[in-house]
């Protein structure tokens, strides 16, 4: 009677990879489910960690706004100028102050233009040295033989480079003209031109400031404007140190006749950014609350159910607003029942009208409210020494150890796997074996009975 048949017929890889990976599930199960729920708590702290930079963000718009208050123009007659505040770029101060102002625009400063005789097309004037000075500036421009007007306006452009002089060659029906316009407005920006060396034809392209081989087709003037009487000549339509803290664009001359400007506080700024300052705490409330709330309906937990990190923000947030409820229900925010807060902005313009210092106390730089907070966000958002960021490094940390643990297990395995693979290999030679010997005794029982019959 032969053996059963196993033999040769066994499926050895089969078998050994059944057997490894249910050795292998349990940990990998376990691995796997860690680092799902690692990597779901960093991206809900990621989340968080956005929303309290966006927080800081506003926070720190709001205190600037509030700390440096902010002022607007308004001109009766914007035909005659116009006018804007002056800020300083490193402190974004402005010298500014509320009032109103009577202005006259006198006149207005106008460019120098001198022209030439007329020219035949292309003929050549001369060469030399033309010295074009301005102001206290001055540059000497080199004319070779041969040059024509237009190869003259073209040097002129090429030594000033947009300073001082700009040069053109009008076409008439007399001949061609070099044109030279100031670049600069007023006395101060007025031309003179002399020549020196080569043929002598550059002498007519001279000026001295009120004769020469040029002509002057527009005089330079000064502006004039009085400002409650007070009258101040400029060189240029534009004059910054008149009114403390404001530019003056003047536009038309109207002399004998003034037009009021009005400088006056603008909380516009300081009104929007404690709208966005507010909407970002709410913002950063509702995140904070889906993200660890637990759902005892469906009996299901949220990514951050339970942490501490949460509820320690949540708690730091709600302390930051209960400190300061008084001063802020002034100035028309209030805490609603869910933690969020609501702004009336009929009840803040009225506060800060009545009391423009109580914006400041409370949320300029240095303002209660502005000064904690600031410090509890950085405590949170700090890049080395952040609780978040220590957090987020902690996660980022395990899910590397995580993903070192799957390498170590997949090299177990298949240690394992080779384990198995020799030992049911083995198992399948002695079997093939003691199939072979048992059809070898089977044959010669055969054979013997064969014999005595």
């Amino acid at each position: 009677m032969a053996l059963s048949t196993i033999g040769s017929g066994l499926d050895v890889p089969t078998l050994v990879s059944q057997l490894v990976a249910a050795e292998r599930a349990p940990t990998e199960n376990r691995i796997n489910n860690q680092g799902t729920a690692a990597t779901a708590k960093l991206s809900a702290l990621g989340n968080i960690k956005s929303s309290l930079s966006s927080l800081q963000s506003s926070l720190t718009s709001l205190g600037k706004s509030a700390s440096i208050p902010s002022y607007k123009t308004t001109v009766a007659d914007t035909s005659a100028f116009s006018a804007s505040i002056v800020t300083d770029s490193s402190t974004g101060k402005t010298l500014a102050s509320a009032g109103s102002y009577s202005v006259e625009v006198v006149s207005l400063a106008q460019s120098q233009k001198l022209s030439s005789a007329a020219y035949a097309k292309d003929a050549a004037v001369g060469d030399g040295t033309l010295t074009v000075a301005w102001g206290e500036q001055s540059l000497d421009v080199e004319i070779p033989e041969g040059s024509t007007l237009a190869d003259i306006a073209a040097a002129i452009n090429k030594a000033a480079g947009g300073n001082g002089v700009n040069a053109s060659v009008i076409t008439a029906d007399d001949g061609q003209h070099l044109v030279l316009n100031a670049v600069n407005a007023g006395t101060e920006g007025a031309l003179t031109l002399t020549s020196s060396g080569g043929n002598g034809g550059l002498d007519g392209l001279t000026w001295n400031g009120t004769t020469g081989g040029l002509s002057q087709t527009t005089a330079p003037s000064d502006a004039v404007v009085r400002v409650d009487g007070h009258e101040r000549t400029s060189s240029s339509n534009t004059i910054s140190d008149l009114v403390p803290g404001v530019t003056l664009t003047l536009s038309k001359a109207t002399a004998g006749t003034t037009t009021t400007l009005t400088i006056a506080k603008d909380n516009t700024t300081l009104k929007t950014n404690l709208q966005a300052f507010v909407a970002a705490y709410n913002s950063t409330v509702s995140l904070l609350k889906s993200s660890s709330t637990y759902d005892s309906t469906t009996d299901t937990a949220s990514t951050l159910t339970g942490d501490s990190l949460v509820r320690g923000i949540q708690q730091q947030l709600r302390g930051q607003v209960s400190g300061n409820v008084v001063q802020l229900k002034a100035l028309g925010v209030s805490i609603n029942k869910d933690g969020t807060l609501s702004m009336d902005s009929a009840s803040f313009d009225k506060a800060v009208a009545a009391d423009p210092a109580s914006v400041d106390k409370l949320l300029g730089t240095s303002g209660s409210l502005y000064s904690s907070m600031s410090s509890m966000l950085k405590n949170q958002l700090d890049s080395t020494t952040g609780t978040l960021v220590q957090r987020t490094d902690s996660l980022n940390k395990q899910i590397k150890k995580l993903e070192s643990d799957l390498d170590a297990l997949d090299k177990r395995m298949e240690a394992v796997s080779a384990r198995y693979t020799a030992q049911f290999t083995a198992m399948d030679t002695l079997v093939t074996q003691m199939q072979s010997t048992s059809d070898y005794l089977t044959e010669q029982l055969s054979a013997l009975k064969s014999s005595k019959s």
